[in-house]
């Protein structure tokens, strides 16, 4: 068999001339100024990799121009992607859905540095005095916040991020309040597009995944919306892309390595040798730190990458013909990944609330001092100490919300998606604001592009079998992503959450469409009269998703359209 990027057959190159060495060099090889000679492969059959003849073919294969087009076809999708995520970002000109707390936080932390509680002036009604400052907020009022501190139970890497563009373009500013969720959005689709070419060594299938993300209504959304999910996504996104270059440098040097070292040495024979300072690796779980220091749901990401980037350590030994190849992974590769993972992620993640440390107003900033330490906790600085203790509160907090909402929605309908999340529906008469009929509304729900989340539903299904029965490197790596952003909240069947919470994952639910399109598109090279009906179906499909986001734009975009299309547009009764 062929090698199709599986972990099982990543050895083999060649049927004559292949090497274990050669196969994990290949196989390392990335497509940034080191694109392999043979042919880009997306995961497809046993004919992958070979070379036909054709000037077409030559073209397409020269290392050159597949660097330059590699990155201008994902940056002029992502160019795409930022106008349709720019446009009319200040609309509309309110807080919307929970940009009531995080923009009101974020502004918080550029006057004070922390979260300040609302002043009670505003309202005697505890229960309502948010909604009252809401009112005063929009107005373009913004002394809102008393002298006591506020409890929330997030970290603050979200808030910080949005205080960016609040410091930039002024917090009474819509658009700056959401420029950086902008901003973030735009560079995924770009960040997706590079990740994807070098999972599937396809600068098509690259392009087609930054094209997909970019045509998500969900992901608009986000995107257009000053809330912590695209964050979330964006920092987990970037730790994965840092860990897919990780394990094709590894394999660079651990078969450079092989190379220069004698292969009956001792220590070699058994463990194979050292893959030196992984530096891309380090930066992986710096982007988990930050991930997690947007929502503590990074920590499954932490976890679910960091074992997967092991498991890569492992196949590459493997595929080296190292005789303890599990053990020497474990030792040589998983020890220095953990010692990593300790050294690194805790220090930066408490890093992040500097803006506590800083100040002497935050939440719990001084418990440790009206409550002495006793036993170990002598040894724990007070400030670490109240940080721990605050943290104890968020998290009985979060856990304990369980009030019934609206658009609360389980898991299990969260890739279909069964019950997005309305975050705006105003009503208009006609000639109020652009409405050209009876009754109007502006409408921003969190729909997902049906043909995507519904195509992604029966790729996690394609990603399994491959994975299971292939041990396919690529379908493991788009179901790591599903694994550490879906499944956890299978365990909050009590608990009040929402289908928005989807977009941390979506971009491997992309990565799971675009592996399937791969396989119907066929191996470069193809007798084109045999896979021709299948690449129709694979275009058609992927023109199918961009009139599906043109046709729901109106109502992820917040437009004013007539009341009676809105029944178009909903194809399953509980979207809205």
């Amino acid at each position: 068999m062929r090698g199709t990027g599986s972990d099982t057959t990543d050895d083999v190159t060649d049927d004559v001339t292949g090497t274990a060495t050669r196969a994990v060099t290949d196989d390392a090889r990335g497509p940034d100024g080191d694109l392999p000679d043979d042919l880009p492969t997306p995961p497809t059959g046993d004919v992958a990799g070979r070379r036909r003849g054709g000037r077409a073919l030559q073209w397409a294969t020269d290392p050159a121009r597949d660097r330059f087009w590699g990155w201008v076809v994902p940056l002029l999708v992502a160019v795409l992607g930022g106008v349709m995520r720019f446009v009319r970002l200040g609309d509309p000109k309110k807080l919307v859905f929970d940009e009531t707390y995080y923009v009101k936080e974020a502004a918080s932390f550029l006057k004070y540095g922390v979260e300040m509680a609302l002043k009670v002036s505003i309202d005697a009604n505890a229960d309502t005095r948010n909604n009252s400052a809401d009112k005063l907020w929009n107005a373009g009022n913004h002394d809102i916040w008393g002298p006591d501190p506020g409890f929330v139970v997030h970290p603050p890497v979200g808030r910080w991020m949005i205080a960016f563009g609040e410091w930039l373009f002024g917090g009474t500013n819509t658009f700056g309040w959401r420029f950086s969720a902008a901003v973030c959005g735009t560079l995924s689709i770009l960040m997706l597009g590079r990740i994807a070419r070098r999972l599937f060594r396809s600068t098509l299938l690259g392009g087609v995944a930054a094209l997909l993300l970019a045509m998500d209504g969900q992901h608009l959304v986000h995107s257009r919306t000053s809330i912590l999910d695209i964050f979330v996504m964006f920092w987990a996104l970037a730790a994965f892309g840092c860990l897919v270059i990780d394990r094709d440098a590894a394999r660079r040097r651990l078969a450079r390595a092989a190379g220069d070292t004698p292969p009956r040495t001792g220590v070699l024979r058994r463990f194979g040798p050292w893959s030196g300072v992984r530096w891309w690796r380090i930066a992986g779980v710096v982007c988990l730190a930050l991930c997690t220091g947007v929502k503590w749901s990074g920590l499954y990401f932490a976890a679910v990458f960091l074992v997967l980037s092991v498991f890569w350590d492992v196949s590459a030994r493997r595929e080296l013909g190292v005789r303890r190849w599990f053990s020497g992974a474990i030792l040589r590769d998983g020890l220095q990944g953990l010692a990593t993972t300790l050294v690194v992620l805790p220090p930066v993640y408490v890093s992040t609330w500097v803006g506590w440390f800083h100040s002497d107003k935050g939440w719990d900033r001084h418990w440790a001092q009206t409550n002495p330490a006793t036993g170990i906790w002598t040894h724990v600085p007070d400030a670490l100490r109240s940080l721990l203790h605050y943290h104890a509160e968020m998290w009985t907090s979060a856990s304990g919300i369980v009030s019934p909402h609206d658009w609360q929605a389980n898991p299990w309908a969260w890739l279909v998606q069964g019950r997005p999340t309305l975050f705006l529906n105003d009503s208009y008469t006609r000639g109020q604001s652009g409405c050209n009929a009876a009754t109007c509304n502006a409408m921003v729900t969190d729909l997902g592009n049906p043909l995507i989340w519904w195509a992604g539903t029966l790729a996690v299904f394609v990603l399994v079998f491959r994975w299971a029965l292939s041990r396919d490197w690529r379908a493991g790596a788009a179901l790591a992503g599903i694994i550490g952003g879906y499944l956890p909240w299978f365990q909050y069947q009590k608990r009040t959450i929402f289908e928005f919470y989807a977009v941390a994952f979506l971009p491997w639910v992309v990565l799971g469409v675009v592996y399937c399109l791969g396989l119907l598109l066929g191996p470069p090279g193809a007798d084109p009269a045999e896979h021709r009906p299948r690449r129709i179906l694979a275009v058609s499909y992927v023109v199918a998703v961009v009139m599906a986001m043109w046709f729901f734009f109106p109502i992820v975009a917040g437009q004013v359209i007539p009341a009676g299309e809105l029944p178009l547009r909903r194809w399953l009764t509980s979207w809205y």
